[in-house]
């Protein structure tokens, strides 16, 4: 029986024989009491690898960016974000729900902002306008197909933003992504921001969790909210230990998704019909856009799975396909051809029996 190549997400990765000795044999404490050794190690490291004085283990990337939010933002403030970012798309506009925040978009090239962009954003104080506080960047940039945010961008648009009193926050759930492409220390790319959150449940493989890290005290009061989000756990070294795990073992090797992801977009530029968003895959992220005339995403995505290869259609025209440590260069070589092989069949009028399924 032929394996799936499973390129729904670098999420649906399952823990390697390593990741599961050391959740296994972790040691344990009660996190809540402060006093797991487990998750003290992954926040001490997380914060080192960062360059920030302090970090927290949480659930989920959407708990730390909207701890991040309330801690710098309070009811009635706003925040400015590109308009495809995760913190407004995917996240129920929980800004809104759990602290009163308006999130203010300014659309971006498929992610990336022009520090000039923001020019001019900054509202006035008066009474009768909500107050912007903060500026939100996704590194690398989901929607924009694992775009990495060009340095110089970041530092001069973090700059813009401190010299105008605003705060600065970094969705680095790619972000060792963006480091394995670009060389860029994790420590560098976060220095002109006052908080960062990076996930261990992407890439780097591990079954859950995500931290913020910035100074202190900012984390000490981060902690308190992440209380009343409902994210303090007890025994939680159980599954820190996959993070901590991940964090020593995995970050190197993102270099080869990236290779893999290569693999697919070459096949895509070599086949009619299908094309890719952007000219340049900058990381694990391929996103494909499939001529109208050959049919749908969902038409893709269905003949894709009946070949043993696993997409998502994020839109009726576009195809997500996402590289992890799952899947080794012979199985993206055999979806590549797959791929390459469905999209004639779909020119020639071939259509699947049943419709694809939209999801993200």
């Amino acid at each position: 029986m032929t394996t799936v190549v499973d390129l729904r997400s670098d999420t649906v990765t399952k823990p390697t024989p390593g990741m599961r000795e050391a959740i296994a044999t972790c040691e344990v404490g009660d996190d809540v009491m402060g006093d797991d050794p487990t998750v003290q190690q992954l926040e001490t490291l997380t914060a080192e690898v960062l360059g920030k004085e302090a970090a927290i283990f949480m659930p989920s990337g959407s708990m730390t960016n909207q701890v991040a939010v309330r801690i710098h933002c309070k009811p009635g403030d706003e925040f400015l974000c590109e308009g495809g970012c995760h913190i407004y798309n995917y996240e129920q506009g929980a800004f809104a729900q759990l602290s009163g925040v308006v999130a203010r978009t300014i659309e971006g090239d498929h992610g990336v902002l022009q520090p000039d962009q923001l020019h001019g954003t900054i509202r006035a104080e008066n009474e009768h306008l909500v107050r912007t506080r903060l500026v939100c960047l996704e590194n690398t940039h989901n929607r924009g197909g694992g775009r990495v945010q060009p340095f110089a961008h970041v530092a001069a648009i973090c700059e813009w933003a401190h010299d105008g009193g605003l705060m600065t926050h970094l969705d680095g759930a790619r972000l060792f992504n963006a480091v394995a492409a670009t060389g860029i220390a994790a420590d560098e790319w976060s220095e002109p921001f006052d908080t960062v959150s990076v996930c261990f449940s992407k890439g780097l493989g591990a079954p859950v969790g995500s931290a913020l890290a910035g100074p202190a005290e900012m984390i000490k009061e981060a902690r308190r909210h992440r209380k009343c989000f409902g994210g303090g756990m007890r025994q939680v070294g159980i599954i820190a230990a996959g993070a901590l795990y991940a964090m020593q073992n995995h970050r190197e090797r993102l270099t080869e998704d990236h290779a893999n992801a290569q693999i697919l977009a070459d096949a895509v530029r070599a086949t009619e019909g299908i094309q890719l968003l952007t000219a340049e895959v900058d990381t694990n992220i391929v996103f494909i856009e499939i001529d109208p005339s050959l049919g749908t995403a969902a038409d893709l995505v269905t003949m894709l799975q009946n070949e043993g290869v696993l997409t998502l259609a994020i839109t009726p025209t576009r195809v997500r396909a996402v590289t992890h440590l799952d899947v080794d260069t012979a199985a993206m070589r055999r979806a590549a051809e797959i791929l390459s092989r469905v999209a004639e069949s779909l020119a020639s009028g071939t259509k699947p029996e049943v419709g694809g399924v939209v999801a993200y």
